[in-house]
Order: structure tokens, then sequence, then C-alpha cells
């Protein structure tokens, strides 16, 4: 199995999101995850609302088994939306969200760039 092969069986499940639904998702009460590093939100931008958490602490920070999760990680029934660069990782970290029970988590499709190409409101 190749990375792309990993990707592809990745995406196969999710429900992912572009910018406008991801939007009014995040509206009615989904959490955005941006999952970018400081060093790409300080050249990029940053999403105003969402939840500042790295790839690296994403699973310990959301499932509501952990003893590391955040306030927000209340249930297996939230939807996280996952934003990295480009929508590559936050594919394969959604995927990993799912294989905890967070069945309804996904990704935004082309990541923080497609969402600031869309519009939407950056900071």
């Amino acid at each position: 199995m190749t990375v792309d092969d990993l990707l592809t069986a990745a995406r196969a499940r999710l429900d992912r999101v572009g910018p406008a639904r991801a939007a009014e998702l995040a509206a009615a009460g989904a959490q955005l995850v941006d999952t970018r590093p400081q060093w790409q939100r300080d050249d990029e931008g940053t999403l105003p609302g969402a939840l500042l958490i790295e790839r690296n602490h994403l699973e310990w920070r959301l499932d509501p088994a952990s003893d590391a999760r955040i306030p927000q990680a209340t249930d297996h029934d939230i939807t996280w939306i996952v934003v990295c660069s480009e929508g590559y990782s936050s594919s394969l970290a959604a995927a990993s969200l799912q294989d905890l029970g967070l069945r309804n988590a996904t990704d935004l499709d082309g990541g923080f760039r497609a969402w600031k190409a869309a519009g939407l409101p950056v900071a």
C-alpha cells in the first residue's frame, strides 16, 4: 500500500465538505479543527473560531475517553471538521478520528487554502 492508496481509502469513507458547507456546519455547531503547525498558520493565516490542535495531538484531544481531551470532546456524535493547508493530511486525520468512533468526523476539501479562496473569513 502507498500513501496515495491510504489517502484514497480514507476519503472513500469521509463525507468531505467544501468551504461553504463547512462554514454552514460550523454556524450550526460543528467544530472546525485547524491541525496546521504554528509556522503554517503564521504564514497562511487562521480560521476565526477554529480550535487549534496540531496533528500530533489530535486523537488524544478529541477522544471523549482520553484523559487529555479538550472540554468540547464530550461524546462521539460531535461533528469535527479537520482542516490542514490543502486537504491531504486532514483526510488521514479525519479517518483516524472515525477509527476512534467519532463517526461525524470529516475534513475540509481543499483545506485552509480553499476556505480562503472562497472568500470566507480569515485572520
